[in-house]
This record gives structure tokens, sequence and C-alpha cells, in this order.
């Protein structure tokens, strides 16, 4: 099923610290949201002062390569990403941001007045940036804070190709800052799905059971789970039979795959019969790299059925 863009604030509040803090922050792809990939390269690093609750007073930096996970994810409506870094077993950071509402993220520009989810108003930019380190959770109950897009690069569906990002977050009414950095270099989009479906000029009758066998092929440029659906129908002078069906195909790419159903009228007194039937299908199936579903749309077609 297609699924809308999710809500940022619904977004931030997925990956932010849940439980006020009193859980371990979760990485996971999201609904309405391009899958986050791996870094090829990039850094996260980010500081405060003494008083600074979140870093303590000191220095961090991470580098994609050196690190468990280096993710970068964004919304399909370009409104908004989460970076994710786990380091090793204890200690994970993630950072937040987002554009007021119906706003993307636009390179060049110093989003000011930030907050976090759920104190944002539609008109106000998000910034979180939380994590665990080496086992004691480190996030504020409120915030306020900046960030600056310096350079971004988006792909299909919110696929975050480059990002360069500042921030400055102040914690829970604190004077002292965190300023951090994020820089990131992603691998190239996968392709979007294209897929297309065709029917079988020719299918078959068995006269004895009433059962017929109609079928077709599906092409696809990379591996998809295809749903297909439809309905048979033959228009005779004792009246109409007609059956519907559903079924799913593994498509992989390299050459048409085939398929076939085999159906009985739901009319239980009038089968079909060796002529001319009509058939109507439909194949779909969601793009495992982006939140979006292909439709081929409603395709409508004659088949021969020949006696089997």
């Amino acid at each position: 099923m297609t699924r809308s863009t999710m809500p940022r604030r619904i977004f931030a509040r997925t990956l932010s610290v849940v439980a006020a803090m009193t859980v371990a922050l979760v990485a996971a792809p999201l609904a309405g949201t391009a899958q986050a990939y791996s870094a090829t390269s990039g850094t996260l690093s980010f500081s405060g002062d003494p008083g600074e609750p979140i870093s303590g007073g000191q220095s961090y930096e991470y580098a994609a390569g050196a690190v468990q996970m280096f993710d970068v994810g964004g919304s399909r409506d370009e409104n908004s990403l989460a970076v994710a870094i786990d380091s090793d077993q204890g200690t994970l950071w993630r950072l937040i941001i987002a554009a007021p509402d119906g706003q993307k993220l636009t390179e060049g520009t110093t989003y000011t007045g930030t907050k976090k989810w759920p104190y944002a108003q539609p008109g106000d930019p998000e910034l979180e940036f939380a994590g665990i380190d080496n086992g004691t959770e480190k996030g504020c109950n409120t915030n306020s804070g900046s960030f600056t897009i310096e350079h971004i690069a988006f792909g299909p569906y919110g696929y975050v190709r480059e990002l360069d990002v500042t921030f400055e977050q102040y914690c829970n009414g604190s004077t002292v800052p965190l300023r951090g950095a994020v820089h990131a270099v992603m691998p190239e989009p996968p392709a979007e799905l294209a897929m297309t479906m065709n029917t079988d000029p020719i299918g078959t009758a068995n006269v004895k059971n009433g059962q017929i066998t109609v079928g077709g092929t599906v092409t696809c440029n990379k591996p998809a789970s295809v749903s297909l659906t439809g309905q048979v129908f033959q228009i005779l002078k004792k009246g109409t039979p007609g059956a519907s069906y559903e079924t799913t195909v593994a498509c992989t790419p390299g050459a048409p795959v085939p398929w076939s159903v085999k159906l009985t009228s739901q009319d239980p007194g009038i089968s079909f019969q060796p002529g001319t039937a009509t058939m109507r299908s439909r194949a779909q199936a969601d793009d495992r790299d982006y939140p979006v579903t292909v439709n081929t749309g409603q395709q409508e077609s004659e088949v021969t059925l020949s006696k089997a």
C-alpha cells in the first residue's frame, strides 16, 4: 500500500529518545522515509564547554568506516532527516532535524528557534541531538537551538546523497551550548522500481470441469514481490461466467517472469467455455528501497480460451 509522507513530528518521535530518555534510542526504517543507508565517507563531531550536559565539556568525533553504523535517512518530502551513529556497544548518537511544516530543508539556510518534539509548533524548525555514551543516557527534556544546512543533495523520495550541516543545541534551559557538525557522502541511490505486466492472449478451458487457465508475464528492473489481481469473465448466451484472482510473483530482473492462475466460475450454475473471454489485470509491488508502491493500473485484454 502506498504510504503518504510521515508527518515530521511522528518522524521525530519515532527516532527520538522515547519515554523521556528511559529507554535506548532505536534506528529503524520508517514509513514515509527513504531507507537509511550507510555513508561511504563522513564524520560526526560535537563538543561543549564545561557544564553542557550531553558532551560533559568533552569533544567527540566519529568517522564512517570506523564505527558500527553511520546511517543517514531523509523524509520523502525532504522536510526532515535523521543521522544515526553506533560507535560500539553502549555508545550511540542520533541527530534529528526538520524544517517547519510544509518546507523543505534548503541549502544555505540557517534555521533558528528550534524545538524538539512534542514542543515544536507547525511553524517551528526541529532539532534534537541525544544518545547513549558508554551506557549512560544523554538527552534533553526540552531544548532550543539552531542548525545550518551548508550543503544538501537529495535523490529519489528523500534519499540523502550528500549532507553538510552544523548545529547548536541548548539543553534544559542551559546557557551553555553543544555545537556539532555532520558531513556525509552516501552511495549512489538505488534505481527506482520499474515494472510492467503482460497477459497471454491464449488460455485454456477444460470443458469437463469448467476450469480455465490464464496468465502472462511480469518484468522488473530489480527484485520485487509483485501482487497480481484481476477478473476474467465471458459473455455467453446462457449467462456470464466470471471469476476473480489474486496471486504473487517473485519478480527478478533479466527476463520476463511467467505467471498463471486456474479459475472456476463463481456462478456454479454456468461454466467457462472455449472461446473469447475478457481479462482485467493489475500488478503492484512495493519498492524495497523507497516508500512507494508501483502500480501498473488496470489493463483489459481479450483472451482466447482453447479447449484443454
